[in-house]
């Protein structure tokens, strides 16, 4: 029997169905509970999916929103604001994946639950909310990150009561989501696990890992060899114990022990599905997330539906917990594709982009809202940024190097500068760039982390991009690389050969920006990042890198034959 009750929010009354159970086509039965039903009739449906825990995202209801780094803010309560969705006329049904919260069923993996795709589960529960008394059978789906991904694997599956989705910085291209240029990045095990202000999954006795239910313990155990082989997982204490004892850990062990692309990260990847999307799609990011907005833009250009939109938000990248922002910009999305008003919104610019610097929008029916010629800027010495190459060679310009000694020993970052004067004209830039670095190594393997900075003249500075690889996964696809737009398979290794000189071509994620007179563009290179800075106290907790396990020099060289230089997106329309 339905538990129907009643709850105060602020000055409003809220029905709410409490743990419903929604039917799926195996048996399996998910948890949710339905705000606003049973008031004034049947209304539109907004669905939120995710494994965090419905009753986390009730808090929504009593914690006012933080933003980073304040310590309430918490990176998992990402459903939306449960008060406003009912007070628009709609009913908020927030759900439990199998295998999570209460729900039944057994989570294997990341998204691909117990073999069931997770796509296949949102058809189900979306269909049976449309089914119900409350619901007057137009669904949309609403929440941010996890819950956006969600929203991807559901419309690429067609429910037919599904009729329009509205994702705020939802994750896409899955490897690239955990490790950057092949990189490793430790956000999303705060997301899984809970760290540092994350709550994580909610996890239950039946989340397991997928490597060690579906591959065969001989090559589980090969995996998990190489991995403790690798000098940096040997210096990490967490990996190293995750990797012996992955109970609990499931999710986090399975990414460790898939460290390169391929069909791992590429089943049921919500940039390839993309295509089957033949709803009416909004899709937001802000400025700052770099390798999510790289693949934000890819989903958006391959997505099926004439009625599509992408807006690139402002920095700051992460956005408030619970989630409030955006809000406005969804009901009118909404309104139009699940009300049927009559709003204008379709007829609006496709594309919105927000510039740094001058802090403007521009608009345009399709990416990039403006198009961009790729011009070098190359290092010089003296820590210079130069629009002229160098015109002598290796016996006269010489290089740079850093040391970077492994984090058992210090925590000093060994890095590298180079700057431009002191702009007299705007640089407006807008899309994705490439950074080539020659380079001589003295490891088999090491990082290559590059940042951007616009510094103002006050000395005050603001991230603009930032660049990962992995030396041994530089290799790229030649039939898809172009100037400016560097793409690494990241499917095989190529371990360095010591004393080598070689070019490095780093991604420099898709970014938009106006460099102001009197500012300066600065870029940064290392092989290591701090773990807190005025940047990464803006990210999720562990927002940062695994650092380089070896101690390893780095000689960078900027010559005539060694042009080392920045390619970067120079607007001309």
């Amino acid at each position: 029997m339905t538990d129907i009750r009643t709850i105060q929010a602020g000055t409003e009354q809220i029905t709410v169905h409490k743990d419903l159970s929604v039917p799926m086509r195996d048996g399996v039965k998910l948890a949710a509970d339905a705000y606003g039903g049973d008031v004034e009739g049947p209304r539109p449906a907004l669905v939120a999916l995710s494994p965090y825990g419905k009753e986390l995202q009730a808090l929504a209801l009593t914690i006012p929103p933080q933003r980073r780094p304040s310590p309430l803010w918490d990176g998992c309560i990402e459903a939306g604001d449960i008060a406003r969705v009912v007070a628009e006329g709609y009913v908020h049904v927030i759900g439990d994946l199998r295998g999570s919260g209460a729900s039944e069923g057994d989570h294997v993996g990341n998204y691909n639950a117990g073999g069931v795709p997770l796509g296949q589960d949102a058809y189900d529960f979306i269909e049976w909310v449309a089914a119900q008394p409350w619901c007057d059978g137009n669904v949309g789906m609403i929440g941010i990150s996890y819950f956006g991904s969600m929203q991807v694997l559901a419309a690429a599956e067609r429910p037919p009561s599904l009729k329009a989705i509205f994702v705020s910085g939802g994750h896409y291209d899955f490897y690239e989501t955990t490790y950057h240029g092949g990189v490793m990045w430790f956000m999303p095990r705060a997301a899984r696990e809970g760290r540092g202000g994350d709550s994580g999954w909610a996890f239950t006795d039946r989340t397991t890992s997928r490597m060690l239910e579906c591959v065969p313990e001989e090559e589980v155990k090969a995996r998990v060899a190489e991995r403790l082989a690798d000098p940096d997982v040997q210096a990490w204490p967490n990996l190293v114990h995750t990797l012996h004892y992955p109970k609990h850990h499931e999710a986090w062990f399975d990414i460790i022990t898939n460290d390169l692309d391929g069909e791992w990260y590429e089943e049921r990847n919500p940039v390839n599905l993309a295509k089957n999307i033949d709803i009416p799609v909004w899709l937001t990011m802000e400025q700052g997330r770099g390798w999510t907005l790289d693949s934000t833009i890819e989903t958006f250009l391959n997505i099926g539906s004439k009625h599509k939109k992408l807006t690139i938000g402002p920095y700051p990248p992460m956005q408030s917990r619970p989630w409030v922002e955006d809000h406005d910009e969804m009901f009118r999305w909404y309104d139009k594709w699940l009300k049927g008003i009559d709003n204008g919104i379709e007829k609006e610019p496709a594309v919105s982009v927000f510039m740094e610097g001058t802090r403007h929008y521009v608009e345009a029916e399709s990416w990039p809202p403006k198009q961009a010629e790729h011009k070098a800027l190359y290092l010089r010495g003296r820590q210079k940024l130069s629009e002229t190459p160098e015109r002598f060679g290796t016996d006269v310009a010489g290089y740079e190097g850093y040391f970077q000694a492994p984090i058992i020993t210090t925590d000093t970052i060994g890095m590298l500068t180079w700057s431009t004067p002191a702009l007299e004209v705007p640089m407006e830039l807008l899309g994705t760039g490439a950074f080539h670095v020659y380079a001589e190594i003295d490891q088999d393997d090491t990082n290559l982390i590059a940042r951007i900075w616009d510094y103002a003249p006050s000395g005050k500075r603001r991230l603009v991009s930032t660049a990962y690889l992995k030396a041994s996964q530089r290799e790229l696809d030649l039939e898809r690389t172009t100037e400016g737009s560097p793409i690494h398979p990241h499917t095989r290794r190529a371990p360095v050969v010591p004393g080598e000189i070689n070019e490095y071509v780093l991604r420099i994620y898709p970014f938009a920006a106006t460099i102001l007179p009197g500012h300066r563009l600065v870029v940064e290179l290392s092989a290591n990042e701090p773990m807190q800075d005025e940047h990464n106290a803006l990210l999720p907790p562990d927002s940062f890198h695994l650092p380089i396990g070896r101690p390893t020099t780095h000689k960078i060289y900027r010559d005539a034959e060694h042009p080392s230089r920045l390619v970067l997106p120079f607007a001309t329309s």
